[in-house]
């Protein structure tokens, strides 16, 4: 038994039972333990001995409480931090799935819908943060957990917290915070601050590995790797697995640009075109993989067969309200209206985690979320008319709702919660809204109740912004 583990034990007696170890990594020893308080499993994050003392306890506190307020579904919240016996440690919820660490040990190359999937959703954790004025630091296969079949990502705002408080020392003690395979340029160098474009490389090392099944650069030593991103070309992850969309591949290479400026302006952004490369493989004519009930997807076609189906039923329900499910034999007045939508060549609806189609209040216009030549989008169609009419400045829309007078479509977009005229103009944001999209409801009090994200519970607006 090591003496660290029978010492944390004795620190923290009374308030968390310590039972084993679980790992190690670059920057802490992992322990499981019991919160006795809570009655819960917990891991238990302990800094390395030489690591703590550059630092300092005080300093490290104080700066991670910045990220204690993180709030997100793909980000694993921290829950306690503190020093005892001269150890420095930090705690979070035990998540007892895998990492993709574990997964890539067992599969080396993930399919590439998977692989999709899970960068969509660290993207999504990693734009809140760097809303948030947080960088993460140290993307990696570890730090990315897979919960219930979702990415949630681990100890971020750790090495931020490190770097800040440890400042000059960790120079002089040549302790490097961040892992040398999936460091962006700027960061092996020590060249500058990191921002939030340092992130999008590394987790580009990650998209890259899940494909490849290995980093883009790797080496002997830290120089040898850094000396590789920073004089050899990008590389193609096409030159190891032939089966990557081209379009996939060019956000991988545009994730990994040497320089900054050359990357995508956000993770928003990234996503967004990460759905683009997706959306265009699966126009190309590749079915999607059979999943688990709740499990996310990325937007692929739905058959034709199906938007007439939807939109049947979406139709049919306005028209019956709450008098309930009763399908009518006859042609009388309580009789349900049915019909087909046909959406023209070109435009075609996408599966999404949240509702892709709204109808108005009076049951007289419809909305769907499609994909055209602007690329994802909302398209309003008066039913009273044959053609689809696409609203600008919607690209990238999701889960579209309508206001009650139905004068107005409400969608998320971006990360926000927007809204837009169903006659078209330009959009509104209502209030920031990072994570999954999953629906929203406009009340007549002109209040906005909307979620994001399955463990996120429901938050209020005003459709004018106010909280």
């Amino acid at each position: 038994m090591s003496d660290t583990l029978e010492r944390l034990r004795t620190a923290l007696t009374g308030r968390y039972d310590v039972e084993r170890e679980l790992g190690r990594g670059g920057m802490a020893t992992v322990y499981l333990a019991q919160d006795r308080k809570h009655m819960r499993r917990v891991a238990i994050k302990v800094l390395r001995p030489e690591l703590a003392a550059a630092v300092g306890d005080e300093r490290f506190l104080r700066e991670i409480q910045v990220t204690a307020g993180l709030r997100h579904p793909h980000i694993l919240p921290l829950l306690d931090s503190g020093a005892a016996d001269g150890l420095l440690y930090y705690v979070m919820p035990y998540v007892e799935g895998e990492s993709i660490r574990d997964r890539l040990s067992r599969e080396r190359q993930l399919p590439i819908d998977d692989a999709v999937a899970i960068a969509t959703e660290v993207l999504s954790a990693l734009g809140y943060a760097h809303s948030h004025d947080v960088v993460h630091r140290d993307i990696k296969p570890e730090n990315i957990l897979l919960e219930s079949g979702h990415a949630v990502v681990a100890d971020f705002g750790i090495a931020r917290a490190v770097d800040a408080a440890g400042g000059a020392q960790l120079t002089e003690t040549g302790i490097a915070v961040g892992t040398p395979a999936y460091m962006s340029p700027e960061q092996a160098t020590g060249e500058a601050t990191p921002d939030g474009r340092s992130d999008l490389y590394s987790l580009g090392c990650v998209l890259y590995e899940m494909l490849a099944g290995e980093p883009p650069y790797a080496g002997p030593t830290v120089q040898a790797i850094t000396a590789r991103k920073l004089t050899e070309p990008t590389p193609s992850v096409l030159r190891v697995r032939e089966t990557v969309p081209e379009a996939l591949a060019e956000v991988i290479e545009r994730l990994l640009a040497k320089l900054p400026a050359d990357r995508f302006a956000g993770a928003a952004h990234a996503a967004e075109e990460l759905r683009r490369a997706a959306t265009g493989r699966a126009r190309a004519g590749s079915p999607p993989p059979k999943r688990t009930v709740g499990e996310r997807r990325p937007a692929v076609p739905v058959p034709r067969w199906l938007m007439w189906t939807t939109a049947t039923i979406v139709v049919a329900l306005s028209a019956l309200g709450v008098r309930g499910l009763v399908v009518s034999e006859g042609r009388g007045e309580d009789a349900p209206t049915r019909l087909s939508v046909v959406l023209p060549e070109g435009i075609r609806l996408l599966r999404l985690p949240g509702p892709i189609l709204a109808l108005s209040p009076d049951g007289r216009t419809l909305v769907v979320v499609g994909t055209g030549s602007a690329g994802q989008q909302l398209f309003v169609r008066h039913l009273d008319t044959v053609e689809p009419r696409a609203l600008d400045g919607t690209e990238g829309a999701a889960s579209p709702f309508f206001s009650p007078d139905g004068e107005w479509i409400g969608f998320y977009a971006e990360g926000q919660l927007k809204r837009v005229p169903v006659t078209g103009g330009a959009p509104l944001v209502i209030t920031e809204a990072p994570g999954e999209p999953l629906g929203a409801s406009w009340g007549p009090d002109d209040r906005i109740v909307f979620t994001t994200g399955y463990r996120s519970g429901l938050r209020r607006v005003s459709a004018g912004g106010a909280q």
